[in-house]
């Protein structure tokens, strides 16, 4: 499922809900890729350290906890940057994945 988020500008982007199967096969680069710096070094980090303890082994525990919830972060992000659902509809599936709570609607920027 995706969302459709719009910011003042009138920049649309359409952002995947839920598992994140880029995140689960490539790691840090889906978040490189988007434009998110802070998280792809936080992944990468994480990745390297439980590397290093694991000698090599571990380094793909991080992707499989940040694939649960990195798009939802990813959202969270953006809304705090300005950008809004689209649509009502757009808001109903935040709201129903739990990363906004009902309220005075904001939709539309």
């Amino acid at each position: 499922m995706q969302v459709v988020l719009k910011n003042e500008a009138g920049l649309v982007k359409e952002v995947k809900l839920g598992f994140s199967w880029t995140t689960f096969f490539f790691g840090f680069i889906p978040a490189l890729i988007r434009g998110d710096l802070k998280w792809a070094v936080i992944m990468f980090a994480l990745a390297a350290v439980a590397g290093v303890f694991t000698f090599g082994l571990g380094a793909w525990i991080p992707g499989i906890i940040f694939s649960f919830v990195y798009n939802k972060i990813f959202i969270k992000e953006l809304l705090e940057k300005g950008y809004r659902p689209a649509t009502p509809e757009e808001e109903a599936k935040l709201q129903a994945e739990g990363i906004v709570t009902p309220g005075p609607s904001s939709v539309g920027a």
